[in-house]
């Protein structure tokens, strides 16, 4: 038995502690404040996963333990850097569970984390897994990618059972950047839907999204296989087919004609796309990304809706 420290208590947080006792670990669950952790410790379940039991082998705190054998940090990317610096983990490897492009910065999950401590192994955890399904113990699979062969052996054996499967991966650059721009291309797909637009309309965004991933990994220095696994396509379709999809479901409220900030006044978790859709175009640089831009113009306040259906719709026809 390993124990486990996964670092924010959000629902993919304790998704995730959940997942490490069914692989016959202990877990310390680090909630951002003392009151967070009493609420949880003491009813035993996070409201964000109502009807969830937590195991005995969860200890839920607001500090990290003084030992551990894994550090997960299950943090958004855009709280990545505070939550680094003010918890200051010490020497081991991390698995950071994060999606996204810091704003500000333009880094990737892993680039924050190496920028805070220092060189250190590193990995991303990243794939088509809603937090209440893996929470329940339905059967998932995702990826951990990272240079490191012995912290992506790690964390399969922190995580792995017969209904979580964890493939390795050695691109954790593809993998970041699948999760990042995903997220981004789901907003679109969401007003497609809420729009009126069809089913036609977004099986083609879909499509050219992923196109838009392998050529953005393809240039950052990913690979472009990685796309089309389960940090790629995997996550591009769970993320662009539903109202679970916090990116769709937002993007589907605007397609309705809501505001911005109405959505987001009414949201208590994060939807790592708004923040990520420019600070991804920004990273891009002269990559060719017309559905990113279009959502990063839309979220600006750049480009109505009808302008950015506009946009996209209107450039010029090509071989695929």
């Amino acid at each position: 038995m390993s124990r486990i420290t996964v670092v924010g208590a959000g629902a993919w947080g304790t998704a995730l502690a959940l997942q490490a006792v069914r692989a016959g670990h202990s877990v310390a669950l680090v909630a951002r404040t003392a009151d967070a952790a009493a609420a949880i410790q003491e009813k035993r379940e996070n409201q964000r996963l109502p009807g969830i039991r937590l195991s005995g082998a969860i200890a839920v705190t607001d500090h990290l333990p003084d030992t551990s054998d894994l550090l997960v940090w299950v943090v958004p990317t855009q709280h990545l850097r505070s939550s680094l610096l003010k918890l200051s983990p010490e020497g081991g490897g991390i698995v950071v569970c994060a999606k996204g492009v810091e704003a500000g910065t333009d880094m990737l999950p892993l680039e924050v984390a190496c920028d805070v401590t220092g060189p250190r192994p590193l990995a991303v955890l990243s794939g088509p897994n809603f937090a209440h399904e893996i929470a329940a113990g339905l059967p998932a699979a995702t990826v951990v990618a990272s240079v490191d062969a012995d912290l992506r052996e790690q964390a399969r054996a922190a995580f792995g059972t017969n209904t979580f499967r964890l493939y390795g991966n050695d691109d954790p650059i593809g993998a970041q950047l699948g999760g990042a721009a995903k997220n981004v291309i789901a907003i679109a797909a969401g007003a497609v839907i809420g729009a009126g637009l069809g089913e036609n309309a977004r099986a083609a965004l879909v499509t050219r999204g992923l196109s838009e991933l392998r050529r953005l990994a393809v240039a950052l220095g990913g690979r472009a296989e990685t796309m089309m696994g389960l940090s790629g396509l995997g996550d591009l379709m769970l993320t662009c087919m539903g109202m679970s999809s916090r990116n769709f479901s937002l993007g589907y409220a605007l397609g309705q004609g809501k505001s911005l900030d109405t959505i987001l006044a009414g949201r208590t978790a994060v939807t790592e796309g708004v923040a990520t859709a420019a600070a991804l175009v920004e990273r891009a640089g002269d990559v060719e990304l017309p559905i990113c831009q279009t959502v990063a113009d839309f979220l600006s306040g750049k480009k109505t809706l009808d302008q950015s259906i506009t946009q996209l719709l209107s450039r010029p026809q090509r071989d695929e």
